[in-house]
C-alpha cells in the first residue's frame, strides 16, 4: 500500500514539472528570424478604424460637388381659401376618416417618435392635428406615415400620403414638383458644432467635415458657403448629430428649427456664426394635374395655416416646442395667386405656368 502511494505521487510529480516546462516554453519569445519581420495578414487589418458611417451615408469630398448658380427666380404663391366646407373640398379624404400625413421619426421637437410611449410628437406633427380638427373636428384622426427627406415628393406623388410637413423648404425648383402651402415656419440656416470646438464661424471648417441629409437644401447650401469642406450627407438629421458626437463630422449646417431639437439632446453643442439663408417651411401636396386636383385640399390646409395664425395657436405651440431654443420667427404674408381668370380664358391660371400672378396679404 505504501509503494503504491509513492509511485502515484512520483507520477504527479513528474507531470506538475512537465506542465511547468510547457507553460514557461510557451512564455518564451520565439528566436528571431533569419527570413525578416512576419507581416499580420492583410485580411485582418481594418482600413476604417472606428465606428462606421451611418447607414447609407457617403461623403461627399470638397470641391466634388457643384454649388447651384444664384437664380433670380421667386417661390410663387399658394391657393386661397375659400368659403367652403371640408365636405366640398375633401370628400374622400372625410369618407375615409383619417388624414394621411408623411412625417419624420427623428427630428428631435418637430417631428419625432417618443419612445416612451411609443407615440409621434413635436410641433410638425401638432400642425396636421390642427388640419385633422378642421376636416374632422377631431385633431387624431390623423395616419402618420414616416417618409425620408428624398422620398417626400414621391410619396405625394404616388399618393401614398395626402400631405408632407416634415421641413420641407418652399423653393421655386421644388414647386416642379409639388404645390406648397402658405408657410408654417421661417428659419434661418445656421451652423452647429461641439463646444470648445475652436470653430466660430463656418469660415472656419475649411478642410473639415459638415454634415447635411441627402435631398435637402443643405447640401448646396455647404458647397455655397464652405467649399473647402468635405459634406457627409446622410440619411436623417439624427445621423448627423450621431456622426458630430462621434468625430466623424465637425459641424451640422441646418435650418434653426432643427438645430433646436439637437441642442435639447445634447448639451455639449452650440450655434455658431451668423444665419447662412433664411427658408420658410410649407406643407407639401401633390400638384394639380390632368387626373387630381389637389386645389381644394390646398385650400383646406391655408384656411387652417390662416386659423392658428390668428387665435393665438401658432404661437402656443410654437411656444411649448421651440420657445426655449430659438428666436420667435417673423412669418411672412401669405401669398397667394391671382386666379382671376385671364379675358380670353375661362380656367385659373396653374402654379405651372412659368409667371403665375400672385398677390400679397398680411393679418
Amino acid at each position: 500500500m505504501r509503494r503504491r502511494n509513492s509511485q502515484r505521487l512520483a507520477w504527479t510529480t513528474a507531470l506538475l514539472v512537465l506542465s511547468s516546462a510547457v507553460a514557461l516554453s510557451a512564455c518564451e519569445p520565439e528566436p528571431p528570424s533569419t527570413q525578416g519581420p512576419i507581416l499580420p495578414s492583410t485580411a485582418n487589418l481594418d482600413s476604417t478604424p472606428g465606428p462606421p458611417l451611418p447607414e447609407d451615408a457617403i461623403i461627399e469630398p470638397a470641391g466634388a460637388g457643384e454649388a447651384s448658380k444664384q437664380s433670380t427666380e421667386e417661390a410663387y404663391g399658394s391657393y386661397r381659401p375659400d368659403d367652403k366646407k371640408p365636405e366640398e373640398r375633401v370628400p374622400d379624404i372625410l369618407a375615409r376618416g383619417r388624414l394621411i400625413v408623411g412625417v419624420d421619426r427623428s427630428n428631435n421637437l418637430l417631428s419625432y417618435r417618443d419612445t416612451a410611449s411609443g407615440e409621434v410628437r413635436g410641433f410638425e406633427v401638432d400642425i396636421a392635428r390642427e388640419i385633422a380638427r378642421d376636416i374632422f373636428g377631431d385633431p387624431n384622426k390623423v395616419d402618420f406615415r414616416f417618409v425620408e427627406a428624398s422620398e417626400r415628393a414621391r410619396a405625394l406623388n404616388d399618393r401614398t400620403v395626402d400631405i408632407v410637413i416634415r421641413t420641407m423648404t418652399i423653393s421655386p425648383s421644388r414647386q416642379r414638383e409639388v404645390s406648397f402651402s402658405i408657410p408654417y415656419m421661417q428659419t434661418d440656416a445656421r451652423l452647429l458644432v461641439l463646444k470648445n470646438s475652436g470653430v466660430e464661424s463656418i469660415a472656419d471648417t475649411a478642410g473639415m467635415t459638415l454634415c447635411a441629409t441627402k435631398g435637402s437644401t443643405m447640401v448646396d447650401a455647404i458647397r455655397t458657403h464652405a467649399p473647402a469642406s468635405d459634406i457627409l450627407e446622410t440619411r436623417a438629421w439624427g445621423d448627423c448629430l450621431m456622426a458630430l458626437q462621434l468625430g466623424q463630422a465637425d459641424g451640422i449646417v441646418v435650418d434653426d428649427a432643427l438645430l433646436s431639437g439637437m441642442l435639447a439632446q445634447d448639451r455639449y453643442t452650440e450655434i455658431v456664426g451668423g444665419p447662412l439663408e433664411s427658408q420658410n417651411y410649407g406643407v407639401a401636396v401633390r400638384k394639380p394635374d390632368g387626373t387630381y386636383d389637389s386645389r381644394p385640399l390646398i385650400r383646406q390646409v391655408n384656411s387652417t395655416l390662416e386659423r392658428i395664425r390668428k387665435d393665438g395657436t401658432w404661437q402656443r405651440l410654437f411656444n411649448e416646442w421651440l420657445g426655449d431654443y430659438m428666436d420667435q420667427p417673423m412669418l411672412p404674408a401669405p401669398k397667394y395667386l391671382d386666379e382671376t381668370p385671364p379675358a380670353t380664358e375661362s380656367q385659373p391660371s396653374s402654379p405651372s405656368s412659368n409667371h403665375p400672378g400672385e398677390k400679397k396679404e398680411g393679418h
